[in-house]
């Protein structure tokens, strides 16, 4: 079962927020993105913001 853990950030219509799955923490995207899963939620928070940074197709 996924646990929100933190809320979530817009950005260009991007919308990340990272979410417990058991002792591991990942970040997630409503464009279907998701980064690894870390131990460290501050490691999955700095997933999301670097994913939120990068371009992305199509935008702009």
């Amino acid at each position: 079962m996924l646990a929100p853990d933190s809320p979530p950030t817009v950005t260009g219509g991007h919308e990340a927020t990272t979410v417990e799955r058991g002792s591991f923490c990942l970040a997630r995207c409503s464009c279907g993105w998701s980064g690894p899963a870390r131990r460290s939620r501050d490691r999955a928070r700095t997933d999301a913001a670097a994913h939120l940074a990068a371009p992305h197709p199509g935008a702009g």
